[in-house]
């Protein structure tokens, strides 16, 4: 598999299309909203006090960060190539979408794990404002990843080459760019609570 067959436009697709139906970029643009709003908190929070900011941040474990920033990326190129497929009325598309909710199941694990210790480590919601916006947008993130792994499930049973719904290529589109929404937010989420000093 290439990268060039990952980005090649498919057959009968008309320029300039917008994938998904119109009422998803609506919820897209209000979460990337939302989560911007919450990543000038945390700009705010760090100008308050910058050393006590980067010592609260030493309590993260950056190669779980890592870890789960690789498996995210990993379930948006399986998203991609299955999408693809569900396109071309391939019958592994079921299967590479049902790869993606895997990729989704090891980030959950990884954040429960991750969870687990910074609180047996003594690092509570309650306890300092760092560790209260770290489970509140790692926490709503989670969420979106397991809302993102229902609608994922779904889009496999729509994958199917036997399946013939109208809106069967926008259902799978849209389902997709949640998808690849949840992927970048991690990314931003990443960068600004474990790597920004």
């Amino acid at each position: 598999m290439t990268v060039d067959a990952v980005a090649r436009p498919r057959a009968g697709q008309k320029p300039g299309h917008v994938p998904g139906e119109p009422g998803l970029w609506v919820l897209v643009f209000g979460d990337l909203l939302v989560f911007g709003v919450f990543f000038v908190m945390v700009l705010a929070l760090r100008g308050q006090d910058p050393a006590e900011f980067v010592a609260a941040q030493q309590t993260l474990h950056v190669e779980w960060g890592v870890l789960n920033t690789i498996v995210l990326l990993t379930s948006s190129l399986f998203v991609v190539l299955g999408v693809r497929r569900a396109a071309e009325r391939d019958p592994r598309a079921p299967r590479l979408l049902l790869a993606a909710v895997a990729c989704g199941l090891i980030f959950a694990g990884v954040k429960a794990i991750e969870y687990t210790t910074l609180v047996q480590d003594g690092h509570r919601p309650a306890g300092d404002e760092f560790h209260a916006y770290y489970f509140m947008f790692t926490g709503v993130h989670l969420a979106h990843v397991l809302i993102g792994m229902s609608a994922l499930l779904f889009a496999a049973r729509l994958a199917r080459p036997s399946f013939t719904g109208t809106h069967r290529n926008g259902a799978l589109e849209g389902i997709a760019t949640f998808w690849h929404l949840v992927d970048l937010l991690w990314i931003m989420l990443f960068a600004t609570l474990y790597l920004m000093h």
